[in-house]
C-alpha cells in the first residue's frame, strides 16, 4: 500500500518534474553559451536567423506542420556549430510564441528545436553536412526528433492525474502523422534553401571567422 502511494505521488509530481527538467536543460545550454562570452560577430547571425525563422513560422502558421523553421535551425547548426544551432532553435520558439501564444508547450518547443540545431552541429563536426542526401534524411528525421520532445509536454500535462504507457503511446501515435508531414516539408525546404543559405553563410564564416 505504501509503495502504491509512492507511485501515485510520483505520477502527481511528474508534471512539475518534467517542466523543471526541461527548464534546467535549457538553462545549462544558455549558461554555457553565455560563459563563452560570444562576440558580436557570433551573436548577429543567430539574431538575424532567429528573426527570419520566427517570421517564417508566423507566415506559415496556417500550416503549422509545414514551415521552414526547422531547416533554418539545421542550417545554422551545420554552418555555425552546435551552440549556434541550439540558440537559434530555442530563441526562435521563444520569440515566435510571443506572437503565436505562450503556454506550457513553449519550453518543450524551445528544447526540441534547440536539440535539432545542436545535432546538426554534431553532424557538421563529423563532416556529414556537405552531403545533400544526408541532410535531407536528417531533415526528415529531425521532424520526428522534434515531435518526440515537443509532444512530451502533452504527456507531462496529462500525467498529473495518471501516467500510463497508454497515455504515452496515444500521444505519440496521434502526433505521428503530423510529424511525418513536418518531415516531408523539411525535405522540400532543405532541397530549395540548403545550398542558397550555406553559400551565403560560408562567405560570412570565411570573412568574419565565425563557425566552421
Amino acid at each position: 500500500m505504501e509503495g502504491q502511494n509512492g507511485c501515485d505521488k510520483l505520477k502527481a509530481n511528474f508534471t512539475i518534474i518534467s517542466f523543471a527538467g526541461v527548464l534546467l536543460i535549457l538553462a545549462v545550454f544558455f549558461i554555457v553559451f553565455e560563459r563563452r562570452k560570444p562576440k558580436a560577430k557570433e551573436i548577429i547571425p543567430i539574431a538575424v536567423m532567429c528573426a527570419v525563422a520566427s517570421v517564417s513560422r508566423v507566415i506559415f502558421n496556417f500550416m503549422p506542420q509545414v514551415q521552414p523553421v526547422t531547416v533554418i535551425v539545421i542550417i545554422m547548426g551545420a554552418c555555425f556549430g552546435k551552440q549556434s544551432g541550439f540558440m537559434t532553435g530555442a530563441l526562435s520558439a521563444l520569440v515566435s510564441n510571443m506572437i503565436l501564444g505562450h503556454g506550457f508547450w513553449t519550453p518543450f518547443q524551445m528544447l526540441a528545436w534547440g536539440i535539432v540545431g545542436f545535432v546538426a552541429g554534431i553532424f557538421a563536426d563529423m563532416k556529414l553536412s556537405g552531403s545533400m542526401v544526408f541532410m535531407c534524411i536528417y531533415a526528415f528525421i529531425s521532424a520526428l526528433l522534434y515531435g518526440l520532445i515537443a509532444d512530451f509536454w502533452t504527456i507531462a500535462f496529462m500525467a498529473g492525474e495518471n501516467l500510463t504507457w497508454g497515455i504515452v503511446l496515444s500521444v505519440y501515435s496521434a502526433g505521428l502523422l503530423f510529424n511525418i508531414v513536418h518531415g516531408i516539408g523539411n525535405v522540400v525546404f532543405m532541397i530549395v534553401f540548403y545550398k542558397i543559405f550555406m553559400e551565403k553563410f560560408e562567405r560570412i564564416s570565411e570573412k568574419y571567422g565565425v563557425g566552421y
